[in-house]
């Protein structure tokens, strides 16, 4: 052992006093003893040997050394001798030790209340065990001046107590001083990996390199460049990213070590202690320069200066107050930069440096945040491999199969302690593993305990504030996908499980708050992994749906407000639900129905009678004789004139032929975009406004009736019906080369936007060879564009597309819409699905049509004939099995449902194979002769298919 510095009170245990050691001296006192560990107070010191016997020399005025010897020499401290102790402690004038049984002793001065007893005594001369403790087993132990901290090993709990005249015992503003161990609960949860204290403030490091600190911070101590003090632990944020594995405190400055070996020093710098070459104060944290290009592996701070090794020299360096020779420099006076202690020294310090790279943190997961959010959350954002090993190998032993005990026992844990007490703000992402951890706990997986645990755990996540709430969606970006399709899986149960069951376990106001906190989480989780399918939603879908009429009537919590956990089926279902329940409502009025209206009270159905040449102005009588909640009834059409039965076939027919002729370019009612082939509201046209409302109330009978019209609108007008705001990528859509020359007016990144396009707040329009200006704003032809306005121009050109010179005619349109499909249900869609329910989808199966086709008669799959068919259609060009499915079912796209909602069937005839086959659309069913060769049912087929026009029945 070597030792260096003041010698006045014996401290050195080289002898009595005498004068300052400047250099490293050997103290032979320990010499083949096995010397463990040295704590050093302001005027006496502690030795603990391997064995854990204790030994102190130095001042004794308080009793400090524990026993009634000299203190010129190393003395054991007999009341510990039959303790094996394990860690010791100095204070200004008290010690403490630590055994291997986790108990505490304390002994020295105690007039302030540091050595917990629960007394004040002035002097404690001989070891005592502080009672207080003894039901938690300590790990680590520090002494500040006056006030001490303790940290328990497996619950993790710190403690505080002593002086408090600065805050450093962390409990809160106004809190006086105590006289036995608090718990300092605002770090609860926190997995800390190191204690220290100094003269009056403390710190504390979690495990992934948090720092708190608390205290008093006249000099910026405390690193939060500030000079206040704190009575709460409070995050030191400038060292969140620099991986901080060791925290050292002298009386009022701190130093940090980093994993790779970087220093970090702050606080008062009046005796050079900072080592910047300067006894200036430093309220932030700043590094070392003078050894940057070294790896400083440990570190230790007096009162007034600091000491750093660097194993890859054998360097001790040294810098701060030098007054009595405590920088070991072989000389006197303070030295504000690293100076190498003696270089007797030199090679002759061992030990392993205090790092903790086995437990550091690290991120999981493919994902990775960027900016200052990855900084902050690097080495901490999210469990770390090691730990989450960890519970996944502790987690099967709390089966109950294999512990029952155990497993009961843990669950109570959660169920009374452990969630109910989860804080809405934790004080560091380190308390925020827990929500990770519960998640993957069995028991909150297990039907029995969804109210008592997992619903609980829901509300904690939902109570919390809005930053730690953020860092949790964070987490959930970047866990492995496993973990969290089980989250979303949990809560998806839970949701059934409430719908199902819930009445019968729980009073309506508990079942209505469970629900809504159940999905109120599912929708958290769905907005961090859109699109909205990442949660495996059908099956959750298909659960509710199945009895939506009964769930629909009988919650307040309605599932409408969380249309993120139906897919477009379900959606769709609850519309024509809705439909069901409202005509059912309607039926409560039968009596005024049946004076007024008996024909229509009676009839379960909303009945056409059109003629095929007066479609358009029959299909507008009809249908204004209906009321609203009648034209939600299932439609049947009947042509004059024709003996058809309609089974649906007719109906589609209906829509066809009826768009057809309203979407004849003649009555110019739209504009096509050759570029997207897609329709939109023309400026001019020559039909009264209630063609527009038919169109959109035949939009609305299709989706009722579960039939796909060909109608090429573009999204934005579903878009519209919903409510949602036009935007640049809509123009695009439907206009391509408008919406680039837009998009290459706001991209423009030099500053002759005037002279490069030419524009003003003015567009021309031509209607049948007469061209007129539009202005897009009041006074706009005389308004330039530029830079500065080019985006308030696009949002004009937008408004005037999709707004203002169409606004009568949609007006027209989405009235007849939504007179058919209005209500609050039509908000659970989005415009993609609502686009889809209206004009069906293009996502063609064919081998899924094979597959689902039925056969009658002597056909069958394996009939040669079959057989021959679908090798023939199968060689059709995409246009031409559109125009056979427009043939068989009267419509060449497929329902939202998709391909598999879609059967065909195919029946033989005994016709002779000059006969072309025939479609019942009605039935999608086909009537095909016994073609013995391929060549002729080619080409019967394609006759069948090219001659297709109007619908009678055979």
């Amino acid at each position: 052992m070597l030792c260096w510095g003041s010698t006045v009170e014996g401290q050195l245990g080289i002898g009595g006093a005498g004068d300052p050691v400047y250099e490293p001296r050997s103290c032979q006192a320990f010499n083949g003893r096995g010397l463990k560990e040295v704590a050093c107070g302001w005027r006496h010191s502690l030795f603990l040997l391997r064995d854990g016997r204790v030994y102190t020399c130095g001042s004794n005025r308080c009793g400090q050394l524990g026993h009634d010897k000299p203190g010129d020499s190393p003395e054991l401290v007999v009341a510990l001798d039959t303790q094996k102790i394990g860690v010791v402690s100095c204070g200004q004038a008290h010690s403490m030790a630590l055994n291997e049984q986790g108990q505490v002793f304390a002994w020295g001065a105690g007039g302030g209340g540091q050595l917990g007893l629960g007394t004040a005594e002035e002097t404690v001369p001989i070891p005592r065990l502080i009672k207080k403790l003894c039901e938690h087993r300590i790990s680590q132990i520090m002494c500040g001046n006056k006030h001490c901290i303790a940290l328990s090993k497996g619950e993790n709990e710190l403690f505080t107590w002593g002086q408090n005249l600065s805050g450093q015992l962390g409990l809160g503003k106004g809190e006086p001083s105590t006289l036995s161990p608090q718990p300092l609960k605002s770090l609860s949860g926190i997995p800390l990996a190191q204690i220290t204290a100094g003269g009056d403030h403390s710190f504390a490091l979690s495990l992934s390199g948090a720092v708190f600190g608390w205290g008093k911070n006249s000099a910026g101590q405390l690193g939060l460049n500030d000079k206040q003090d704190r009575s709460v632990p409070c995050h030191i944020k400038f060292l969140r990213s620099q991986k901080v594995v060791y925290i050292s405190c002298g009386d009022e400055h701190t130093a940090a070590l980093t994993k790779d070996g970087g220093l970090f020093t702050f606080g008062d710098g009046s005796r050079g202690q900072l080592g910047h070459d300067s006894t200036n104060n430093e309220p932030l944290p700043r590094q070392v320069q003078e050894l940057m290009g070294s790896e400083v592996s440990q570190i230790a701070c007096g009162r007034h200066h600091t000491l750093a090794f660097v194993p890859s020299s054998g360097l001790v360096y040294a810098f701060g107050c030098n007054t009595n020779g405590q920088l070991g420099t072989g000389t006197r006076g303070d030295i504000k930069s690293p100076l190498p202690v003696k270089s007797s020294l030199t090679g002759r310090l061992t030990g392993s440096p205090r790092h903790m790279s086995g437990n550091w943190m690290t991120p999981v997961g493919k994902k990775r945040m960027q900016g200052n959010e990855a900084r902050q959350n690097q080495g901490a954002v999210l469990l770390g491999d090691i730990l989450m090993d960890d519970f996944k190998v502790m987690y099967p032993s709390l089966s109950p199969s294999i512990h029952v005990s155990l497993s009961c026992q843990a669950t109570k844990s959660f169920e009374s302690l452990l969630i109910p007490q989860l804080p809405c703000s934790p004080p560091d992402v380190e308390a925020m593993r827990i929500y990770l951890i519960l998640s993957e706990c069995p028991a909150l997986h297990d039907s029995k305990n969804y109210i008592t645990l997992t619903i609980p755990l829901a509300m904690a996540i939902l109570r919390l504030d809005a930053n730690p709430s953020k860092v949790l969606d964070n987490w959930w970006c970047l866990v492995d996908g496993g973990v969290f399709s089980r989250l979303v899986d949990m809560y998806k149960s839970i949701v059934v499980f409430l719908l199902t069951g819930g009445k019968a376990l729980l009073v309506p106001v508990f079942l209505e708050n469970y629900t809504s906190a159940t999905l109120k989480l599912l929708e958290k989780l769905h907005k961090v992994t859109f699109p909205a399918n990442a949660h495996g939603e059908t099956s959750l879908a298909h659960s509710l749906h199945k009895s939506f009429s009964r769930y629909f009537t009988s919650y307040s919590v309605t599932l409408c407000a969380y249309p993120f956990i139906l897919n477009a089926q379900a959606k769709t279902t609850m519309l024509q639900t809705d439909a069901e329940l409202q005509i059912g409502a309607n039926m409560h009025n039968v009596f005024m129905l049946l004076t007024l209206e008996p024909l229509l009270a009676r009839n379960p159905f909303l009945v056409l009678h059109v003629r095929r040449d007066h479609l358009v102005s029959d299909a507008l009588r009809e249908l204004t004789i209906y009321s609203d909640v009648d034209l939600k009834k299932p439609l049947k059409v009947i042509f004059d004139g024709e003996e058809a039965v309609d089974a649906g076939g007719v109906t589609k027919e209906f829509f066809l032929l009826l768009l057809k002729e309203l979407m004849d370019p003649v009555y110019g009612m739209f504009t096509q975009y050759t570029q997207s082939n897609l329709l939109w509201f023309s400026d001019k046209c020559f039909v009264e406004y209630n063609w527009f409302n038919l169109i959109g109330i035949i939009c609305g009978l299709a989706i009722y009736n579960s039939t796909v019209v060909d109608l090429h609108f573009p999204l934005v007008l579903y878009k519209k019906l919903l409510g949602v705001a036009p935007t640049l990528e809509d123009l695009k859509e439907l206009s391509p080369t408008e919406g680039r020359s837009l998009q290459q007016l706001l991209d423009h990144e030099e500053d002759d936007v005037e002279e490069t396009f030419c524009l003003n707040f003015a567009i021309t329009r031509e209607y049948y060879g007469l061209t007129e200006v539009k202005e897009l704003i009041p006074g706009g032809d005389r308004i330039t564009v530029d830079k500065n306005n080019r985006e308030e121009f696009v949002e004009a050109y937008l408004k005037y597309m999709f707004r203002d010179s169409v606004s009568e005619l949609y007006q027209a349109f989405s009235s007849g819409f939504l007179k058919v499909c209005g209500g609050k249900i039509l908000s659970l869609f989005q415009p993609s699905e609502l686009m889809a329910m209206v004009v069906g989808n293009n996502n063609y199966n064919w081998e899924e049509m094979e597959k689902n086709a039925v056969y009658k008669g002597e056909y069958s799959a394996t009939h040669p004939t079959v057989r021959m068919f679908w090798e023939v259609f199968h060689e059709f060009p995409l246009e031409k099995k559109k125009r056979f499915l427009l043939f068989l079912t009267g419509s060449d796209r497929i329902p939202i449902h998709g391909m598999e909602s879609l059967r065909i069937s195919i029946q033989s005839t005994s016709a002779e194979e000059h006969y072309l086959p025939v479609a019942h659309t009605c039935y999608n069913l086909l009537d095909m002769p016994r073609y013995q060769t391929k060549e002729t049912l080619h080409r019967r087929l394609t006759q069948a298919v090219e001659q297709y026009e109007g619908f009678s029945l055979v």
